[in-house]
């Protein structure tokens, strides 16, 4: 990975992070995928990052951040997990075990981010009293902004110059030992757990069902050899909700 690569990927993860654009970064910074999306565009191996970061997404499926702080964060995981993965051509169980401790400690540079707002926050109050509406603005938007991106951008451009390549050369080397079998192991197993909390999530049981017939009727066209992708399977649930939100309607009327 070159100087310039990491640079552009921190940006990205700075810009989500400090929400310089707007509410989509708020999406951003919750979906994996997106960093995922733009780590495979600058190392130029889409395929691979969209299999891992697709597999890293399943952990955070239910995760939600309660005051805005989450236990792990999403971007800076699968920012650097999956650089790792690309760099060093491992599989997605693999990242997905790099991606849980590199997004606990990216909670930690989220909550820094917030003590660091504490000093604009105190000349928001000051701007308030004169009513000092420019002022406002800049200490609301653009100072936090400037803070993000000078916490987040060093950091993890560093992180991926020089932590990324050490890495991958960590994970091949244990590739075929015990610790990376375990580190499968878990790794699987936070993926489902991803799942059983967007099922708790749900709530509804009667809503269960559409989870266990799509389920199923993944598991049986696999078995029979049909090769059916994504987009069709999207479109199938389009129709089926159109069809339960028509018919739950007449009911009600």
């Amino acid at each position: 990975m070159t100087i310039v690569q990491a640079l552009l990927i921190a940006l990205f993860v700075a810009a989500v992070e400090s929400r310089a654009l707007g509410y989509a970064t708020l999406t951003m910074r919750f979906s994996p995928l997106m960093a995922g999306f733009w780590v495979g565009l600058i190392l130029g191996d889409m395929t691979q990052a969209m299999i891992v970061t697709a597999t890293i997404q399943l952990i955070y499926m239910g995760v939600v951040a309660p005051g805005g702080a989450m236990p792990s964060e999403p971007a800076v995981a699968s920012a650097i997990a999956v650089s790792v993965a690309v760099i060093g051509d491992l599989d997605a169980e693999a990242a997905v075990a790099i991606a849980v401790p590199v997004g606990l400690m990216g909670s930690y540079l989220y909550q820094l981010r917030f003590f660091l707002n504490t000093i604009a926050v105190n000349k928001m109050d000051q701007c308030a009293v004169r009513a000092d509406s420019r002022g406002l603005a800049i200490w609301i938007a653009v100072v936090p902004t400037i803070f993000s991106f000078l916490l987040f951008v060093p950091t993890i451009t560093i992180a991926l110059y020089l932590g990324a390549p050490v890495i991958s050369d960590v994970m091949n080397a244990i590739s075929n030992g015990p610790v990376l079998h375990a580190l499968d192991v878990v790794s699987g197993g936070l993926a489902a757990l991803g799942i059983a909390i967007t099922m708790h999530v749900i709530g509804s049981r009667k809503l269960l069902v559409f989870f266990f017939l799509a389920y199923f009727l993944v598991v049986i066209t696999t078995q029979a050899g049909l090769s059916i992708t994504m987009i069709t399977w999207a479109i199938f649930g389009v129709i089926i909700a159109f069809c339960y939100n028509m018919f739950t309607a007449k009911a009600e009327a």
